[in-house]
């Protein structure tokens, strides 16, 4: 006999990535497993504009979240990577956010 967890059906614990016997799957926790950078990434250039709140910046009707402040300050022409999350809550009255991976002056 062998003792691999989740041979047995009554057994609680299941090999990783499958889901025991009358169990649901769940979807998977927000903040688990992310993307690699650069995949699935998006590219925007522009010039960085000060938003109305403090501290909020935009950039082609966009919040830049994150990234560097001193390449992305207002009036900056920049090329920024990232993703948008709309999804994401921010205190930015403005721009659907957008997690910058990586930031440079253009």
């Amino acid at each position: 006999m062998t003792d691999t967890p989740g041979a047995d059906p009554a057994d609680p614990v299941a090999p990783s990535g499958s889901t025991p016997p009358g169990r649901p799957s769940l979807p998977p926790k927000p903040g688990g497993p992310s993307v690699p950078p650069g995949v699935g990434a998006t590219t925007l250039t522009g010039t960085v504009e000060a938003g109305v709140e403090p501290g909020c910046r935009l950039l082609d009707g966009y919040q830049l979240v994150g990234g560097p402040a001193d390449v992305l300050a207002a009036g900056a022409k920049v090329e920024v990577t990232g993703r948008a999350q709309p999804d994401l809550l921010t205190t930015c009255q403005q721009g659907i956010p957008f997690v910058v991976e990586s930031a440079r002056r253009g």
